[in-house]
């Protein structure tokens, strides 16, 4: 139960106590006693380091934390099998990540503890121990986060050991919701060394990926010496401090256990049931049972609350509801004007429908009677024992009664019943029969209390109606005066119910009903913030009931005043599947007056539930506070629709049309106006939906961007609409089309950067028309990238099929292209295992789960001389001339021929390819003019060769002229040249922009070709490599082979002058390996600059641009600009300038150089002489792969690359 992650410095900062201690200056040895033990002794806090945190608390309140970021904490495997815990990433893990993101930061740049699949058969446990931990108080709370997924894990554990016993904090052996999971515990007070362990264990069918993330100790530390002792405060015989009601309550909270020495405590009474129930005793019905630590893997205690133990003694119930266990106190006397206080701590954990009761039972004469309800608990508390105090004034004498009942599988607890010094027990005289505990004065406040009748237990009677559980509060009214809905959050807190909201706190603040008063507010009741007497977290929480399903409107309404200068904070969240979503939050600002806000929640599937959390500085001078009043949800129910919801087009000038925001994952898209970094496409200053999947706190692998159910009108439509896909790893956006009762269909994806500019995308929509033929619509964007930006704008439906698409990678569909009436033509990807054998990976992700397009040409399927063929739909007439490229794989068996016909009516232009196959994907292209409408139809003329083929990929249509092979001004795009988001290169993309584009990655101003900021290039900010990131790689289609070319280009790099960490290299790469031919490290010069690199190769190539980093991660630019590859030609070296020779330099500099020249000519020397008397080659060789034997022969001159004629004769 965390916070969200943005709200916890709040609370850091304002639980932070100042420390009595004095720092020592560092560097400092503090004693081995004073270390790990939640405290900062010296300045620096070393004493602190490498404790199972990364960061030491910097007072009592505030939590120490590992997030695994830097290191590992000091956390240590001490597994004994090669099943094992090693601090790792996603990214890392390419072929299947133990969690694809971690907790920390939500992406795969984050570390975590993990412990991936292992392979063997033996069931073996992969443990993880912290360092020495000392001294917890009783207050300390153990968070973390865990990642498994159901199936994976046969176990899970959490094991605390101290010099007395091993303590069983948590066990699980699942099932676990996806994604990650918050594990909270309580140690209690550990006195002296512990350590704590988490394990997983695995066997034959469980595998066993398990990860663990941002570990925190919450209150852990102990109170320190103080010089003096704040008014009314308990001074310990250690010289700590604390406070009045900590005095004899059972815990030890000065850590010398001073302040429950038994003289000090010598008038109270307290019962911790070791020995029995001491002055308590039964009624007659279900019984509170005397127990100790109950069976494994159930909701009951696991350690009493006196000893911290797993053989100390509690008493628990299991009574069902409607029928509660009572425990009552001996007769005490009236207390008169002094108070009875009763401390005492109780446990609900397992059941929604806990309930604990503490009544007053007033006896004599003129005593009320009927019990007073003085305390009540519900739902669910978690598996901790928390502290409550009543106290007590009564003119009459009483006794105090205690009920308990739960639901399934759930435990209500209680321990240390203490009872203060001005409680006086009457010796028994005579037995009196207590009252009814199922009275209606004890009745929970929630919708279930209703009468009952003949309905089955859960169930909600109505007139003649029974509603079950699952159809309270789920906003569709079943009632005729909708008493199912009554109790469901909405509400002006005058009635004593709450509209079913329950207060939830386990420490310091609570939220109780309140009348008003003051000048706050006028006449009745609201929800306000105030003390409690909890000794654990210190914000304040209030829960509605399981609500749900809910509709895309639903609303909440609701009025607060909030007030806590200079920390504090409150909020609401939307619990569901165990994970809470920040949905609103107040001002820090806020005045304290009343103020009324519109929050909207969405639609969420059932079951969810609301929380307002709260705090504030009660300590802090002034009227702190907070409130909350006139709930009201509206709009909730799934049926709800408005006008708008019709409104499939849309620009987001106004709004968002008909669409709406998915809410089923934290990840959400975003309406926002243009600005530095973006502009929309509509008036290149108004509004677009966003999506950045970077962004905090969002941990969800998706977000949705969906309308409600649609009526066709036409069997055709065609959706037009206008995205981005920006960035050097950015994800994946998807458009689909639900249909009711059937799967999704799948319309268009893409993936990865697109560069830094709109396009137009199109899909066909085809419907089959009747009144239950509804659809949605879905654009999602996936979060398998973090570095970069999605949006969309200009959302268009319009009757009748779309046009030809400009870009076609077919990962989803065959974008409407015709196989004809034989259908030879199939999209397969090869990790289907279909029969048609093909290249192992498409081009568009080189992957095997790529798809592509394939005919067999063998002669069973195509016999020689006869043509498949692959038809377009229809383009749109051309206004520019604009080149057709795509990519084709053709079988090393010499497949036929492949011909690309364009058809403008009866004009035709034709494109042949005819030659031998090979492993690598080769690129075609032809210039296309067509004045009218066009199609574009590929056929492969079988030659008839057994196990033969032709496969596509990649088809898309660019502005302009085709460019030469290996040449590109990057005036219309990438021309022929590919992005490879390679994993082992950390997935990262070179892109595409012009110095005109509002871009959040630093780029060059202006472009070289055209020399304005309106020119395009390409570029890399070498920044966003991080730590993990190696390089990312611009690739050239194959080229081939070649005894004298010339390459040529411009580039420009821009870093911080003292910060040399960038660098440009030029690679060749063939089958038989890769090497550097030209490199160039960064400068800050923030100009176009000129390189050439004559290649000579004896086979087919690539050339490759890599752009890198040196050291640490630096801002800074790497663009290129007018590739121009030269085939057959050497490059013409220009002669040196003046400027380049006639440099001014003292004589004194000059020398200088000179000598220093010298010396740099002598080491070099004897550094190669010393290389080949060890048999090396010279040291500026760069060949990374060393099983690359082509290129052991290649030598270096200046920026020239030679192969010596004996391994670069022709083929």
């Amino acid at each position: 139960m965390q916070l969200p992650t943005h709200l916890l410095p709040v609370l850091v900062l304002l639980s932070a106590q100042p420390l009595g201690r004095a720092l020592v200056p560092g560097p400092c040895k503090s004693p081995i006693e004073t270390q790990c033990n939640f405290l900062c002794d010296c300045t620096d806090c070393s004493d602190e380091a490498q404790c199972g945190y990364s960061r030491a608390s910097p007072g009592l309140g505030t939590p120490v934390t590992c997030d695994f970021e830097q290191d590992n904490c000091g956390w240590q495997d001490i597994s004994t099998s090669g099943y094992r815990w090693v601090r790792d990433r996603a990214r890392a893990q390419p072929e299947g990540p133990v969690a694809h993101t971690d907790h920390t930061q939500g992406t795969d740049l984050g570390w975590y503890m993990g412990v991936g699949t292992h392979r063997g058969t033996e069931a073996a446990v992969a443990a993880l121990r912290s360092p020495v931990l000392r001294e917890a108080g009783p207050t300390c709370e153990l968070r973390l986060w865990y990642h498994a997924v159901s199936g994976d894990v046969a176990g899970l554990q959490l094991e605390l050991t101290h010099s007395a016993e091993t303590l069983t904090l948590w066990q699980s052996s699942g099932p676990w919701s996806s994604g990650w999971q918050e594990l909270a515990v309580t140690t209690g007070r550990i006195p002296g060394d512990f350590r704590v362990t988490f394990s997983a264990t695995r066997n034959a069918t469980h595998k066993g990926a398990v990860a663990l993330d941002d570990v925190e100790f919450w209150d852990c530390g102990l109170p320190t010496p103080q010089a003096s002792c704040a008014l009314a405060h308990h001074r310990c015989r250690n010289a700590a401090c604390i406070e009045p009601h900590q005095l004899c309550d059972g815990e030890d909270n000065c850590g010398d256990r001073s302040d429950e020495d038994p003289l000090t405590c010598s008038h109270h009474t307290g019962t911790n049931f070791e020995t029995g129930l001491g002055l308590w005793s039964h009624t007659e019905g279900p019984a509170w049972n005397l127990s100790t630590s109950g069976p494994k893997g159930s909701a009951w205690p696991r350690r009493d609350h006196s000893r911290n133990s797993a053989q100390g003694s509690f008493l628990v119930s299991t009574a069902k509801p409607g029928n509660p266990a009572v425990l009552l106190s001996p007769q005490l006397q009236a207390s008169g004007s002094r108070n009875c206080s009763l401390i005492f701590y109780h446990y609900l954990h397992g059941s929604k429908d806990a309930h604990l009761e503490l009544l007053l039972w007033m006896q004599g004469p003129g005593a009320p009677q009927a019990p007073v309800l003085l305390r009540h608990r519900h739902g669910e508390l978690g598996a901790a024992w928390v502290r409550d105090q009543v106290d007590i004034r009564s003119a009459h004498p009483f006794r105090i009664l205690l009920t308990g009942e739960t639901g399934p599988g759930g435990i209500v607890g209680l321990d240390d019943l203490i009872l203060s010094d001005h409680c006086t027990v009457i010796p028994e005289t005579s037995a009196c029969d207590p009252p009814n505990p199922t009275s209606p004065v004890g009745a929970p406040l929630s919708p279930q209390s209703s009468l009952q009748g003949s309905c089955e237990p859960g169930q909600l009677a109505c007139g003649d109606l029974c509603v079950p559980p699952e159809q309270l509060c789920d906003f569709q009214p079943q009632c005729a005066q909708g008493e199912d809905e009554r109790e469901c959050g909405t509400t002006d807190f005058e009635a004593a119910a709450a509209g079913g909201w329950q207060d939830s706190s386990i420490g310091r603040l609570q939220w109780g009903r309140q009348e008003a008063q003051g000048i706050r507010a006028t006449a009745g009741h609201f929800l306000s913030l105030q003390r409690a007497w909890g000794q654990l977290r210190a914000e304040a929480r209030a829960l509605t009931p399981v609500l749900g399903p809910s509709g895309p409107h639903c609303e909440l309404h609701l009025a607060y005043y909030f007030h806590s200068h200079p920390r504090g904070f409150l909020a609401l969240a939307l619990v569901e599947s165990g994970s809470r979503e920040l949905v609103w939050q107040a001002p820090g600002d806020s005045s304290g007056a009343w103020t009324v806000v519109r929050v909207l929640l969405g639609a969420h599937r059932r079951p969810f539930q609301l929380e307002l959390v709260a705090l504030v500085d009660v300590e802090a001078p002034g009227l702190q506070g907070a409130g909350i009043d006139n709930v009201t949800m509206r709009d909730c129910s799934p049926t709800v629709t408005t006008e708008t919801d019709r409104e499939v087009t849309c620009n987001f000038e106004w709004g968002m049309c008909g669409w709406h925001l998915g809410h089923l994952t934290d990840v959400h898209w975003r309406r926002v106006e243009s600005h530095s970094s973006g502009n929309d496409h509509t008036t290149g200053q108004g509004f677009f939906m966003l999506l950045d999947p970077a962004e905090p706190p969002a941990r969800g692998r998706h977000a949705n961007l969906l309308t409600g159910p649609q009526v066709p009108a036409v069997p055709e439509q065609c959706l037009s609409f206008w995205f981005q896909l920006h960035g050097p790893r950015i994800g994946t956006l998807r458009l689909a089309m639900q249909r009711d009762g059937e799967e999704e269909i799948q319309l268009w994806s893409g993936s990865g950067t697109h560069g830094n500019r709109w396009h137009q995308a199109w899909a066909t929509l085809r419907h089959q028309l009747g009144p239950s033929s509804k659809y949605q619509l879905l654009f999602q964007g996936l979060r398998d990238g973090y570095d970069g930006i999605m949006a969309l704008d200009d959302v268009t439906v319009r009757p009748g099929t779309c046009p030809a698409p400009q870009r076609c990678s077919f990962e989803e569909s065959t974008c409407s292209f015709s196989t004809g009436g034989q259908g030879l033509w199939k999209r397969q990807n090869s990790a289907s295992g279909t029969a048609t054998k093909g290249p192992w990976a498409d081009h568009t992700t080189e992957t095997a789960q790529g798809h592509y397009m394939i005919v067999a040409t063998s002669p069973d399927m195509l016999p020689q001389g006869h043509v498949a063929s692959l038809t377009s739909e229809e383009h749109q007439p051309l206004l520019h001339p604009t080149c057709l490229t795509f990519w084709y794989h053709l079988s090393l068996r010499s497949p036929g021929t492949l011909r690309v016909r364009v058809e403008e009516g009866r004009q035709h232009q034709t494109l042949s390819i005819s030659e031998h196959g090979g492993p690598a994907w080769r690129l075609g292209s032809m210039d296309v003019w067509a004045e009218q409408a066009w199609k574009v139809v590929f056929e492969a003329v079988a030659a008839g060769v057994e196990h033969s083929y032709v496969a596509l990929d990649d088809i898309l249509l660019q502005d302009g002229p085709c460019p030469q092979p290996g040449s590109c001004d990057f005036e219309s795009g990438l021309c022929g040249w590919s992005q490879v988001a390679w994993p082992g290169l950390g997935g990262y993309s070179w892109d595409w922009s012009s110095g005109a584009t509002p871009s959040r990655y630093s780029q060059p101003a202006m472009d070289h070709t055209l020399g304005t900021e309106t020119g395009h290039f390409a570029f890399f900010e070498t920044s966003v490599l991080g730590s993990g990131g190696r390089a990312a790689w611009l690739r050239s289609e194959p080229l081939p082979a070649t005894k004298a070319s010339c390459l040529r280009f411009w580039y420009h790099m821009g870093f911080p002058e003292h910060f040399y960490k960038g660098e440009l290299r030029v690679l060749l790469v063939s089958t038989r390996g890769q090497l550097v031919a030209w490199a160039q490290g960064g400068q800050l010069r923030h100009q176009w600059l000129e390189a050439q690199v004559e290649v000579v190769s004896s086979e087919e190539f690539q050339v490759v641009f890599e752009a890198t980093l040196s050291g640490q991660p630096v801002q800074g630019p790497i663009a290129l600009d007018d590739i121009e590859y030269l085939p057959r030609q050497h490059c013409q070296w220009p002669a040196p300038s003046p400027e380049d020779t006639a440099v001014p330099m003292s004589v004194a500099a000059a020398v200088s150089g000179a000598l220093v020249f010298l010396t740099l000519l002598v080491l070099l020397g004897l550094t190669g002489w010393c290389w080949l008397r060890k048999g090396g080659g010279w040291p500026f060789w760069r060949n990374r792969h060393s099983a690359a034997p082509g290129f052991d022969n290649i030598l270096f001159n200046a920026d020239q690359v030679t192969l010596p004629a004996a391994v670069t004769g022709d083929p």
